[in-house]
């Protein structure tokens, strides 16, 4: 299994930074065309700043997520992303400060966000493969 896994160590990792980063880009898209409406969210979850969050939220996940889903500064912007998600997780899916279904909810966003944070960790360590516009 591991000459399997060796010889195609490559595609796994392209096909790892393609899924991790779809639902980024996606969402980050979804922000910048949505921007009004990105601000008025951030701002009912208590967000400092709403529109710098908005912003920075922008950023890092359609800008950023690009980034990383063609190999560009991997390995840091992995790291970068993984601290952005760690902060997303406390100000936005903080399922302790809720009850019933919001907290079932917002525990399993938490939960998915450390996951996907391991990932982050995992691509920062593994570099992002001969597949990317700048290898490592």
């Amino acid at each position: 299994m591991d000459a399997i896994i060796q010889r195609w160590r490559d595609e796994l990792i392209l096909l790892a930074r393609i899924l991790m980063m779809v639902l980024f880009v996606m969402s980050g898209w979804g922000k910048l065309t949505g921007f009004h409406g990105t601000v008025g969210y951030m701002a009912s979850t208590g967000a400092p700043m709403p529109m710098v969050a908005a912003a920075v939220a922008v950023v890092m996940e359609f800008g950023v997520g690009i980034a990383l889903l063609i190999g560009l500064w991997t390995r840091p912007l992995a790291i970068l992303m993984a601290l952005f998600v760690l902060g997303t997780s406390f100000i936005a899916h903080s399922y302790w400060d809720m009850q019933g279904a919001m907290e079932a909810a917002n525990k399993i966003q938490f939960f998915k966000n450390l996951s996907i944070m391991g990932g982050l960790f995992l691509l920062a360590a593994v570099g992002p493969g001969k597949y990317a516009v700048q290898k490592s």
